[in-house]
């Protein structure tokens, strides 16, 4: 494995990238989906407090499976060997 070329020291930064806010939304999409009862009804404070913390849990973990995920299937793509 020699040096990599710059176009591979982009692809690798844009993938990085693209996993973080790809990650972030999954996170938020998840965070909101579970919040959103809270939001939507009257409900206690202690319910809405519950609801933010396995919201939260539930989108850090939809995150770093999102991220792990996308930059894994990078890391496994064929590489070019003729350049």
């Amino acid at each position: 494995m020699g040096r990599r070329s710059q176009a591979d020291r982009d692809a690798i930064t844009i993938e990085i990238v693209y996993a973080f806010i790809s990650g972030g939304i999954a996170a938020a999409l998840v965070f909101a989906a579970v919040y959103a009862p809270a939001l939507a009804f009257d409900l206690s404070p202690a319910t809405g407090r519950t609801l933010a913390t396995v919201g939260g849990a539930l989108g850090a973990t939809a995150f770093a499976l999102r991220a792990t995920h996308l930059l894994w299937r990078f890391s496994r793509r064929p590489q070019d060997e003729d350049r």
